[in-house]
């Protein structure tokens, strides 16, 4: 099963190029001779930040919480209101208690903010840290945030116990048992609004949902839409969804119906906190508020996973949707995907993750002062900082929209 997998996801790809290392690149075409332009061009700005503020109303959406769950409520009524057939996945979340003095929230420990010339340090997945950095960490104290409402809004605790979380579907008319899957986490912390880690990413596939479940589209392949939980805790939401659904894929239930509920995985497009990229720290350790003029959109692949030929391959030919498709924002590949929950996937399936900076050498090196931090609310942000995460959604809207066969009912 695996290697059919793997050989459909090379001949989708193959079947899109016109020449050899051009990925998905075409001749520009008009939008009524490209249907998933067409689709792009359906994104709105203001839309992706109504979606993006409609999940503020639930504080940061920290597991365990009434917050949480009611954030899910949203999140599936909404999607139910698109036409996308909403389903939940139901696990158990029982960490062990902490050890004394390593709360979740503790800041890693950082060499000088200030890395001297020529000094390399390893960040996740071997990159490296280089120029000025800051330490970081979780925000776990609630004065901090400044907001009374907001403060009082996030003061339940996390709980253990049952937990869920949502997806809805777009079959394929052709080939149902073939599924890409597009997903983002719900989840939050830090005491502020998670409106970019990763209320962001939840609204680019909540706004692809959306789009994709319009009557007059169609796919050729299924395409599934997943908001994790618990993604904060260790990727604990994905991991269960692996656990649960994984040895399911391309078995056809009830047999013969022409219905599969886990079609074979070709590919898994993660989305991460799409939203700020302003650049390294000053030299003070100040953060620049406006958005750098190199702001991009970066996609990863890990080097060192079992499909990482297969996942590199996928980045390069988002990355070509993106100069195809995007707007403002060109996008940049690189290999040091993790802490994100396409980790789970990574040697199952070809596994990439959209981020706005990359997670190792960037925000691992401090560049977002909104991560975790009660600053990571709406009013934060500036347009210029909602439009990155916009062309990001026309980059993964673009390559699926390909990859998936769409087209449109005339």
């Amino acid at each position: 099963m695996r290697s059919h997998v793997v050989q459909v996801l090379s001949v989708v790809i193959s079947g899109l190029l016109v020449a050899p290392g051009a990925f998905g690149r075409q001749q520009a075409v008009s939008s009524t001779e490209d249907p998933v332009k067409e689709l792009v061009a359906r994104l709105d700005l203001e839309k992706y930040k109504a979606t993006i503020k409609g999940l503020t109303r639930f504080g940061d959406r920290r597991q365990g919480t009434d917050r949480n769950r009611a954030a899910i409520d949203w999140i599936e009524a909404q999607l139910r209101s698109y036409g996308c057939p909403a389903e939940r996945l139901k696990y158990e979340y029982n960490p062990p208690p902490p050890s004394p003095g390593a709360g979740a929230g503790a800041p890693r420990s950082a060499a000088s903010p200030v890395i001297s010339s020529g000094e390399l340090r390893l960040g996740p997945g071997g990159s490296r840290y280089r120029g000025i950095a800051r330490p970081t960490g979780v925000n776990n104290d609630p004065n901090r945030q400044p907001d009374a409402a907001l403060r009082q809004l996030n003061m339940q605790p996390s709980m253990p116990g049952p937990r869920e979380e949502v997806y809805c579907t777009k079959v394929g008319t052709t080939r149902p048992d073939e599924m890409y899957i597009v997903s983002a986490h719900m989840d939050g912390q830090g005491w502020g609004e998670a409106a970019n880690d990763d209320g962001s990413g939840t609204a680019l596939v909540m706004e692809l949902a959306r789009i994709f479940s319009m009557p007059d589209v169609q796919t050729d392949r299924t395409i599934r839409f997943a908001l994790w939980n618990n993604e904060e805790t260790g990727l604990n939401g994905a991991q269960a969804y692996v656990e649960q659904r994984a040895s399911l894929q391309g078995k056809e239930n009830p047999a013969g119906s022409g219905k599969f509920p886990e079609p074979a995985w070709l590919g898994m497009i993660q989305h991460d906190m799409m939203m700020w990229d302003h650049g390294m720290p000053r030299a003070d350790g100040a953060w620049n508020p406006d958005q750098r003029p190199e702001a991009d959109i970066n996609l990863e692949f890990q080097s060192t996973a079992k499909f990482a030929e297969q996942a590199m391959k996928l980045a390069f030919f988002f990355r070509d949707a993106n100069e195809k498709y995007a707007t403002d924002y060109p996008a940049a590949v690189g290999p040091h995907m993790t802490n994100t929950d396409s980790t789970p996937f990574m040697d199952l399936v070809p596994a990439i993750s959209f981020r706005e900076n990359e997670r190792g050498m960037h925000t691992g090196a401090g560049w977002n002062p909104t991560w975790h931090q009660p600053i990571d609310v709406f009013s934060t942000f500036s347009d210029k900082d909602f439009r990155l995460g916009l062309n990001a959604a026309q980059t993964t809207l673009g390559g699926v929209g390909q990859l998936a066969g769409a087209r449109l009912k005339r």
